[in-house]
C-alpha cells in the first residue's frame, strides 16, 4: 500500500536516529473511524542493527562506567520530559489502542513518576557486604545482564514499555523496545526523549517488527533477557525459545480475574469499582475485572445497580472531553470481542446490557465500536467465563457460599489479579490467603502502584515488575570473595 504525502511514517529508531524506510508496509488505523492515519515499515535489516548497537553501546563509554547516581539523573530527566510531552504522547497512545485522550495523557503523566521512581531506588541501592571468615569477606553486587528486548503491548506500548525501560536503564542495561507494528508512534518518540535526555546512543532503540522479529529479537546471540507483556498463548512459544538459549525471560501474559462481591461488602462502593474495573480503556487491560461474582442474597440488587452503572458511560471519539471510553485497538479485536457474546448468546447466556453496535455518526460508523456488555446467566465452563476477552465485557455469576466464590474465582487457567469486597476483617485474611492471584485488592479494584510487585500466577506470567523487585529481574548477582589472610595449604602435611 502506497504511503500517502500527508501520513505519518514510521521507521524502526536506533542508534539515535530513524533508519530509513525500507521492507513490509504496515497501515495504522485510527480505531475510531478505521481511516489510515500513518505507515510504519518492518524492516529485516533492523533486528541485527539494533541488536549491534545495543551490544556496543552497553559495553562503551560513558555508559559502562556509569555509576547509579549518574543514571538517576538521567532518568528523572527523561520522566520530566515524559510529562511535559503527555499530551503529543498521549495522542499517540490514543491512535494505537482507541483510548480516550484524557485517560491517554493522564496515563502518560503517571509513567513519567516510574522514572523518578527507580532513580530513587538506585539512592539505597548499595552492594552488601557479608563477613565470610574472621580474614575473608564477600561482596554481593548486582550487576545489569546487558542488551534486554521489551516486547510491549498495543494496549499501552508507552505506559507498559516504561515498567519495563525504566527499571532496566536503572540497572544499567541497554534496551530495544519492540512495540506491536501496528503501534510503534509513542515507542519512538520515548526513544527520541530518551537521547533528549542525555541517555548514550543506542542505550535506548526501537525495533518496529512483527512475530518474527520478536523471535529473532529473542534468540539473537547479543542479548541477554526478554522481558514480555502479552497473550499466553505467545509467551509459552517465546519463552521457550528465550530459555533453549538460557536467557533470563520475565513475561505478564493473559488474565481472567474475578472480582467477588460478598453479601456484607458495600455494595454501591463494588458497584463503582467493578465499573471502572471492568471498562476503562474499553477493557483492554489485562487485570480487567471481567468475571463479577455476586453472592446471592445482594445479586438481584447488585445486578439493578451494576447495570445502571454500566448505562451511564459515554463511548465518544479519543479526541472529545465527553467521552469516558473509545474504541477498542482494531478489526481483528473488534471481530473477536463480538464473537465472544455471541457464542455466548448461543449457549444460553442473556445480555443484560450492551451487546449492540452504537450509533455515534457517520464520522465513526467505520470505527471499532463495541458498547460496554454485561452478560448474566452464564455458567463456569463457558467460554466467556474462562478466556481472556480484552474488551468492554463482563459476565455476572451468582455464587452461595465463601468455598464456592473461592473456588470458581480458582477455577480458571489464570492467576493475573482479583478482588473481592467485605466488612469481615477475618474475611480478608482468609480470602486473600486463598485466591490464586499475583495481586489482590480489598475493598477496591484495579489500584496499580508502581510501588507494588506486579505479576501473575499459573498461565499468568514469570517474575514480576514494578517495586525494587523489578530491579532484581533486570539484574544479575556477582558475589566478589576477598581472603584477607595468609593462603592456608591442606595438602602441607
Amino acid at each position: 500500500m502506497p504511503t500517502s504525502a500527508n501520513q505519518d511514517v514510521f521507521t524502526s529508531y536506533i542508534a539515535g536516529a530513524a533508519i530509513a524506510p525500507a521492507g513490509r508496509e504496515v497501515p495504522l488505523h485510527d480505531p475510531s473511524t478505521g481511516a489510515v492515519w500513518a505507515t510504519a515499515f518492518v524492516s529485516d535489516e533492523a533486528v541485527e542493527l539494533a541488536t549491534a548497537n545495543a551490544a556496543k553501546a552497553f559495553r562503551c563509554e560513558p555508559w559502562a562506567s556509569m555509576t547509579g547516581y549518574e543514571r538517576a539523573i538521567l532518568l528523572r530527566k527523561l520522566g520530566a520530559l515524559i510529562a511535559a510531552n503527555a499530551d503529543r504522547l498521549g495522542t499517540l497512545e490514543s491512535l494505537a489502542n482507541g483510548k480516550s485522550h484524557a485517560a491517554t495523557s493522564a496515563e502518560m503523566k503517571a509513567t513519567a513518576t516510574w522514572y523518578d521512581y527507580y532513580a530513587s531506588a538506585l539512592d539505597t541501592h548499595d552492594d552488601i557486604l557479608r563477613t565470610v571468615s574472621r580474614t575473608a569477606d564477600a561482596r554481593i553486587v548486582r550487576e545489569p545482564l546487558g542488551v534486554v528486548v521489551a516486547i510491549t503491548p498495543f494496549n499501552g506500548a508507552l505506559s507498559l514499555g516504561s515498567w519495563k525501560l525504566a527499571p532496566a536503564l536503572a540497572m544499567g542495561n541497554a534496551v530495544i523496545l519492540k512495540p506491536p507494528a501496528e503501534a510503534p508512534g509513542s515507542s519512538i518518540a520515548l526513544a527520541e526523549l530518551a537521547i533528549e535526555a542525555g541517555f548514550p546512543v543506542g542505550i535506548v532503540n526501537v525495533v518496529i517488527g512483527d512475530a518474527i522479529a520478536s523471535e529473532a529479537l529473542a534468540t539473537h546471540r547479543d542479548v541477554n533477557m526478554v522481558s514480555f507483556t502479552g497473550s499466553t498463548a505467545t509467551a509459552k512459544v517465546l519463552g521457550a525459545k528465550v530459555a533453549a538459549g538460557m536467557k533470563r525471560f520475565v513475561c505478564e501474559a493473559g488474565g481472567k480475574s474475578a472480582h467477588i462481591v460478598f453479601a456484607d461488602g458495600d455494595i454501591d462502593g463494588a458497584v463503582i469499582a467493578a465499573t471502572q474495573g471492568a471498562f476503562s480503556g474499553s477493557g483492554q487491560t489485562c487485570v480487567a475485572g471481567s468475571r463479577i461474582l455476586v453472592q446471592s442474597e445482594i445479586y438481584d440488587t447488585f445486578v439493578e445497580r451494576y447495570i445502571a452503572s454500566v448505562g451511564r458511560i459515554r463511548l465518544g471519539h479519543p479526541s472529545s472531553p465527553r467521552a469516558h471510553i473509545g474504541p477498542v485497538a482494531n478489526k481483528r479485536q473488534y471481530e473477536r470481542i463480538n464473537n465472544f457474546v455471541s457464542e455466548a448468546v448461543e449457549a444460553g447466556a442473556r445480555v443484560a446490557s450492551g451487546g449492540q453496535r452504537p450509533d455515534l455518526g457517520p464520522d465513526l460508523a467505520k470505527g471499532y465500536w463495541v458498547q460496554p456488555t454485561v452478560v448474566v446467566d452464564v455458567s463456569s465452563d463457558m467460554r466467556i467465563c474462562r478466556e481472556e476477552i480484552f474488551g468492554p465485557v463482563v459476565t455476572v455469576q451468582r455464587f452461595e457460599s465463601e468455598d464456592e466464590a473461592i473456588s470458581m474465582a480458582n477455577g480458571v487457567d489464570y492467576g493475573l489479579a482479583a478482588g473481592f469486597w467485605t466488612r469481615d476483617i477475618d474475611r480478608v485474611r482468609r480470602v486473600s490467603r486463598r485466591l490464586q492471584a499475583g495481586t489482590v485488592w480489598v475493598n477496591t479494584y484495579r489500584a496499580i502502584n508502581l510501588r507494588v510487585p506486579f505479576g501473575g500466577y499459573k498461565q499468568s506470567g514469570i517474575g514480576r515488575e514494578n517495586g525494587v523487585e523489578a530491579l532484581e529481574e533486570f539484574s544479575q548477582i556477582k558475589a566478589i570473595v576477598v581472603e584477607h589472610g595468609p593462603a592456608a595449604d591442606p595438602f602441607a602435611n
